[in-house]
């Protein structure tokens, strides 16, 4: 009986990793057109609208970082890739943050937490001094929404968006994020 269990618990779990991509995310999703652009979450689609609360509570909204060059970022407070990533992402925020793109001026980063904790999160935030402004999180842990609407399975997960809100690159971390954003550069 135990190894029928097992067998099918791997079997389970291959069948679930073979839906996924690379990076952490779903190969395939869910789209709808807006104005002859497909929403989703595949390059060349407009990345889905995310509107969350901040640390202070505050609705921060994607689309309000419209025009420029976003990285949506999906991280929490108790993943160490995450926390050993944060740095490159601290570098890389301050080294483009002013630059001129192809479509977009200046780049951001929408961090999305998938704490429970508000206060491991903020104190994270605080503590890898990651000084961009968008912070969101609802606060679910693995059922994070907007986890769900980008099909994230695996964190850390990213998404670059341009400064019409499509998606240009995914799964970027270190010099290969640097090198996107310079292949981008006007």
């Amino acid at each position: 009986m135990k190894t029928l269990l097992y067998l099918f618990f791997a079997s389970l779990f291959l069948i679930s990793c073979s839906s996924r991509g690379g990076n952490g995310t779903l190969t395939k999703a869910p789209a709808e057109e807006q104005n002859g652009v497909k929403t989703g979450i595949n390059i060349g689609d407009r990345a889905p609208e995310l509107v969350f609360e901040s640390p202070d509570g505050e609705k921060i909204a994607l689309s309000s970082l419209r025009g420029k060059m976003v990285l949506i970022d999906f991280w929490a407070s108790w993943c160490s890739p995450c926390r050993h990533e944060n740095p490159n992402l601290v570098k890389t925020y301050h080294r483009f943050k002013n630059k001129e793109f192809t479509n977009g001026k200046g780049f951001t980063i929408y961090g999305v937490s998938l704490d429970r904790s508000k206060e491991a999160w903020v104190a994270a935030i605080e503590k890898d001094a990651l000084v961009w402004e968008s912070h969101v999180s609802d606060l679910k842990y693995w059922q994070s929404v907007p986890a769900a609407m980008y099909g994230v399975m695996g964190i850390p997960a990213n998404f670059l968006i341009d400064g019409s809100g499509v998606i240009v690159a995914k799964g970027l971390k270190g010099e290969y994020l640097d090198n996107k954003l310079k292949e981008l550069l006007k």
